[in-house]
Order: C-alpha cells, then sequence, then structure tokens
C-alpha cells in the first residue's frame, strides 16, 4: 500500500485515526502496531513473517544484552546474535541473488538462483532494530520491556517503508508517553499534504519523462540531459516526498521524526551535499560504523579505510548491484578529494563549486539509476556529447517545451525560497493574515489535485520500493 493510493488517504488512514483516537491512552500503541502490520502485509502478508522475526529476536537480545551488561562477553554475543540475525534476514532478501550470480561468474557454474522478493521496507526496520540493540549494549538506552512498545517502534506504518530512519532512543520518551494537540494534528496534516504534492504533481510527472527516455529509440544529447535533470528532480521530490509524508503522519500521532533532508542540491559541496541528503542514513553509518572505525582520529591509511568501507556499505544498502557499490565508491572519492585537496579553493569560488555539486550529483544519479554499468558509462558519455549524437531533435525540443513548466516549478520547488517566502510573509501582521486565509484553501486545492491524478491513472511508481 502506498501512501500516495486512494485506498489509503479514503480508507486505511482515516480508519485508523478514527480507531487510533477512540482507544485509550494505553491501547494507542497497540491500535499503532496491529494497524502497521496490517498495512505491511496489504499485498504481501507472507513478509510479514521477516518482520516479526526481526522485532523477536531484536526484542529478546536487547533484554539479554542489558542483563548481562557486567559480563562482557556475554553481552557482545547476544550483541552479534542479533547482528547475525537481521544481517541475514537482509542478506537473504536482498543479496543473496547477487552473490551467487557473481559465484556463478567467477566459477562457471550454475548454482540456481534463489529470487526471493525483497520485502519492502527491510533496509530501514533492520537498520532500526541494530541500532536498538547496539544501543542498549553500550548502555546509551534502557531496554524496551513492553514487546507491544518496541514493535510499534519498528513497524510503525508511517516511516516503515521510506524512513526516515527513526532511532530507539529519539523516540522512547514518546512511546511511553505523548502528548496530542490539534496544533501538532494541523502541522502534520499540513507536512503530509505537501509531501503528497511532491510525490505525486512532481516526482510522477517527472518519471513520465524519464519513462519516455528509457523506451524511446530516438535520443540526442539534449535529451540525454533532460532524463538526467528529470531523473535527478524527480529522486529528489519522490524520497523527499515520503519523508515529509512520513514526518507529517508521525507529528500527527504525536510522534516527533527526525529532519531526513535539507535542500540538499544547494549544497556548496559533496561534503555538505551528504550532510543535507538522507540525513538519517548518513548520521546511522557515521555513529554505528565510520566512528566505532575510528573515525578521522587514525593514521591516514585507517581514515581513508573508514571511508571507502562506510561507503562501499552506503552504496550496497541502496542495491545489490555493481552500480551501486560503484556509486557509492563515487562520492568516497570525491569526498576524500574534497578534504585532502581542493576543499578549501572550492569553498572560496562562488558560482563555480554549485556547478560542481550538481554535475557530480547527475553524474552519480545516472550511474545509479542504471541498469549495469556500460549502460551508465554509454549515458555518461552521452551527457558530454560522445557517442555520436546529434545535440537535439525534434523530439528532444518537443519535451523540452512540454516539460519546461515543470522543471521550473521542481527547480524552484528544491530550493529554500519558497519557504522563505512563506515564513517573510508570516512574520508581518497582514502576510499572516493572508497565509491564514490562503494555507487552508492551497492546501486542500492540492489535495483535489492529487486526488484527481491518482484518480484518473495508474502511473504511482515509487522509487525506495526497491530498497
Amino acid at each position: 500500500m502506498l501512501f500516495s493510493s486512494i485506498p489509503f488517504l479514503y480508507t486505511f488512514l482515516p480508519c485508523v485515526l478514527v480507531l487510533y483516537f477512540l482507544a485509550p491512552r494505553q491501547l494507542k500503541n497497540t491500535v499503532l502496531l496491529l494497524s502497521s502490520l496490517f498495512f505491511y502485509a496489504w499485498g504481501e502478508p507472507r513478509f510479514v513473517v521477516f518482520m516479526v522475526i526481526a522485532i523477536v529476536q531484536g526484542y529478546m537480545f536487547g533484554l539479554l544484552a542489558e542483563k548481562y551488561r557486567s559480563r562482557p562477553a556475554g553481552a557482545k554475543l547476544c550483541l552479534w546474535a542479533s547482528a547475525v540475525i537481521s544481517l541475514g534476514l537482509l542478506g537473504y532478501c536482498k543479496y543473496a541473488d547477487f552473490f551467487i550470480s557473481g559465484f556463478n561468474r567467477l566459477t562457471g557454474l550454475s548454482v540456481p538462483l534463489l529470487h526471493v522478493a525483497l520485502p519492502i521496507g527491510i533496509s530501514f526496520y533492520t537498520f532500526q532494530i541494530l541500532s536498538y540493540v547496539i544501543d542498549v549494549y553500550r548502555g546509551d538506552v534502557t531496554a524496551q520491556r513492553n514487546f507491544i512498545d518496541l514493535a510499534a517502534y519498528v513497524a510503525m506504518f508511517p516511516q516503515l517503508i521510506a524512513g526516515p530512519i527513526v532511532r530507539y532512543a529519539d523516540i522512547a520518551p514518546q512511546l511511553k508517553s505523548r502528548t496530542h494537540t490539534l496544533r501538532d494534528a494541523a502541522c502534520g496534516a499540513r507536512r503530509f499534504i505537501l509531501g503528497l504534492s511532491k510525490k505525486v504533481l512532481l516526482a510522477n510527472v517527472l518519471f513520465e519523462l524519464i519513462s519516455t527516455y528509457k523506451s524511446s529509440t530516438e535520443t540526442s544529447v539534449l535529451f540525454v540531459w533532460l532524463y538526467a535533470a528529470a531523473y535527478v528532480l524527480h529522486l529528489y521530490f519522490d524520497f523527499s516526498g515520503y519523508s515529509d509524508m512520513a514526518i507529517g503522519l508521525g507529528r500527527i500521532f504525536g510522534f516527533h521524526f527526525p529532519e531526513n533532508f535539507d535542500y540538499p542540491y544547494i549544497s556548496a559541496s559533496v561534503t555538505e551535499f551528504w550532510r543535507r541528503w538522507h540525513m538519517s542514513l548518513g548520521s546511522w553509518f557515521r555513529d554505528y560504523v565510520y566512528i566505532p572505525l575510528g573515525g578521522n582520529r587514525v593514521s591516514r591509511s585507517k581514515w581513508f579505510r573508514n571511508i571507502f568501507i562506510v561507503w562501499l556499505l552506503t552504496g550496497l544498502w541502496h542495491g545489490a548491484a555493481w552500480t551501486f557499490i560503484l556509486w557509492g565508491l563515487f562520492f568516497a572519492v570525491f569526498l576524500t578529494a574534497e578534504k585532502l585537496w581542493y576543499g578549501r579553493a572550492l569553498a572560496e569560488t562562488r558560482i563555480f563549486k554549485h556547478l560542481y555539486v550538481l554535475l557530480l550529483i547527475v553524474v552519480s544519479f545516472v550511474l545509479f539509476d542504471a541498469a549495469s554499468v556500460q549502460d551508465a558509462l554509454r549515458t555518461i558519455a552521452a551527457l558530454f556529447g560522445l557517442g555520436g549524437l546529434p545535440l537535439t531533435d525534434p523530439l528532444s525540443r518537443y519535451y523540452l517545451d512540454s516539460y519546461s513548466g515543470v522543471f521550473l516549478i521542481a527547480a524552484v520547488g528544491a530550493t529554500p525560497l519558497p519557504a522563505a517566502i512563506v515564513r517573510q510573509l508570516s512574520e508581518s501582521k497582514l502576510g499572516g493574515k493572508l497565509l491564514s486565509v490562503l494555507e487552508p484553501a492551497a492546501l486542500l486545492a492540492l489535495l483535489a489535485a492529487v486526488t484527481a491524478y491518482l484518480v484518473d491513472g495508474s502511473f504511482n511508481p515509487f522509487l525506495y520500493f526497491r530498497f
């Protein structure tokens, strides 16, 4: 079930909200858990088994890690047992066929592939369980004794399928006790509708151009650039839109989830980009992989090692393919180069630093989207006029004209400018009164437009279902 679907918007969500707010305080987490399991089981009920196994083992080993904290060997055994089970489930579902294929190519054998379907959200909830057990082992949090509360934290449908990766430490007090106000509900609904609009009215429309490019037999340098620009913007509005929806829904239910995006396309360096893009994933790898390995407080060779391990794992987390691995290593190279050689010089430039980052983002996401490394290299070469393609053709000029308005809206929407205008208006007395009238009307208009789009067509992809 997608957030951006008619069944979710007009059946599932209203029913859950009614049940949740009618339930007494002590049963709210139970309602949230049962509705989340129903949400997850929609269309693929067998995958609930994987989630239940992951939750049960996390609950059990969390308690045991705390119990044996005075005996380091026993606590560490509990930690490793939980990690092996969590990563084993993820590896079986996500990476088994990748490694079997690699083994077959190396040995010439024909070991049959498992063809395991990837459970939705498994990459996200695996990391949440891992962080919970690790934090208990470290003594940063107290093990959760209430199974329902822990299960509700892991399975919570608002952030299950696309994050942000919510750490137990961030919401542990909210699981036990949280307040519900009309202000929070209104802020949450506003955030949800804006995220839904980003996803449906921008990301989906841009993906139509991407699909047209991929199915076209005619191409040109201009068409390749239109595809690359559309994909870069689509990816941002698709993923950040879902993050906005998750944060908004969480706010309605009384939770305050961490932000996941902070206008990454205005970055002036690759380092800054990764402080703004998918922030919950970046901070997870920093706190649970990079720093435990020694971070940058080690020799230069070990620092290189740490950087490349983190980005190798970041690439693998996104998918079981060489394109994702190379995508991660691509950023490792440029992050290292910025820190060692040209970072300070880059910071002193005005326009160039932003163009530099945008160019790297375009190239990296072409690699990210490619079906194979060879396909990625061909497309990247075409971006720079290599491969014998004409600069333009009638088809590319037609799509440039057709999508120019969407590109303009998306480009401006990917910057802080709209939010800054709204904020400036709200700070004046007249502007505040104007916004109090216009904002609800605009949100209702956006919801109506989204509904019309979803009713009229079935084109509603979501990229991160792959992860």
